[in-house]
């Protein structure tokens, strides 16, 4: 399968490319920060805003995987303006179009969000929102099928953002580990192997055409069970510090997942696993792994 891939050099894409360009032809267009060459995928560096990127990348193309979409126009910019046919588009989204509130966890046709909320998160909603939209008209327009995949909170090896790596350094370096004792905030985690396997199932899968998916894992997890999963992980000898969120804040530490019950949004994974075979990793084993991969970049820092 020849397969443009668009970012792919950070995280979830990156991952996508070390486990998949050995079956497919991948060619990855991102600013070329990081070379996914030596995983076997051809580079070209370019802007993806630049028009004349697309209008001098030449040859058809079965899938286009869009890892860095962010902006509206950022695939009517693709499509329009790419030298060459493309059967299948599929858009790397986020749970978060969903709209705040409501019971039980969300399916794929429950509404958007269409209010507006201020900072980087609330352009990140609203990008990705219009980029739903996006998506779907211009490849109605341009004769090509479209998928969109809906990650809850992604983690694994090669995940910098601060999030459960930040942790597993403290972890790793300082040999303790911050226990939120008063949070009530609940929240779904994807496991990012998953996600890059439900990339895959994807790939000119015409059961997938023209449908979303949301991606997360089976387990509803909380700051204890998180912080469990890590001590678990990291084995004996961990000083554990009880904090408040009160505290925590006061200390710079940090709080990537929801915090209260009213920030807690939750979501349905059964469409993913009855349409594409999604068999998800269990939480507790994902964060085994993912606390081997950074114990080993952490420890060579001592």
């Amino acid at each position: 399968m020849k397969i443009l891939v668009i970012g792919g050099s950070y995280f979830y894409g990156r991952v996508f490319v070390m486990e998949y360009a050995k079956e497919h032809e991948i060619t990855v267009v991102n600013r070329g920060t990081y070379s996914m060459k030596d995983f076997g995928a051809a580079q070209v560096t370019g802007d993806r805003r630049q028009k004349a990127l697309w209008q001098g990348l030449c040859g058809d193309y079965d899938v286009i995987v869009d890892f860095c979409a962010y902006e509206k126009g950022d695939v009517e910019t693709v499509l329009y303006h790419l030298q060459g046919r493309v059967t299948q588009y599929i858009l790397i989204s986020t749970v978060d179009v969903y709209q705040r509130g409501g019971d039980g966890p969300k399916r794929e046709d429950a509404p958007f969000e269409k209010r507006h909320f201020p900072g980087e998160a609330g352009r990140y909603i609203a990008g990705k929102t219009a980029l739903e939209e996006e998506v779907r008209r211009v490849c109605a327009e341009r004769g090509v099928k479209c998928t969109v995949l809906r990650p809850a909170i992604l983690y694994g090896p090669y995940n910098y953002a601060p999030r459960e790596a930040w942790f597993i350094r403290l972890a790793v370096e300082k040999r303790m580990l911050p226990c939120i004792t008063d949070a009530a905030g609940r929240f779904q985690f994807v496991y990012v192997k998953d996600a890059a396997q439900a990339v895959s199932r994807c790939m000119l899968n015409e059961r997938s055409y023209g449908q979303a998916y949301n991606l997360c894992q089976d387990e509803i997890v909380d700051y204890p069970r998180f912080f469990d999963a890590l001590r678990k992980a990291a084995g004996e000898g961990l000083a554990e510090i009880p904090l408040t969120v009160s505290q925590a804040q006061e200390k710079g530490i940090l709080l990537p997942f929801p915090v209260t019950e009213e920030e807690t949004q939750l979501y349905s994974n059964e469409k993913s696993k009855e349409e594409l075979g999604m068999k998800y990793l269990d939480f507790q084993e994902g964060m085994n792994r993912t606390y081997r991969a950074f114990r080993g970049v952490y420890g060579q820092r001592k």
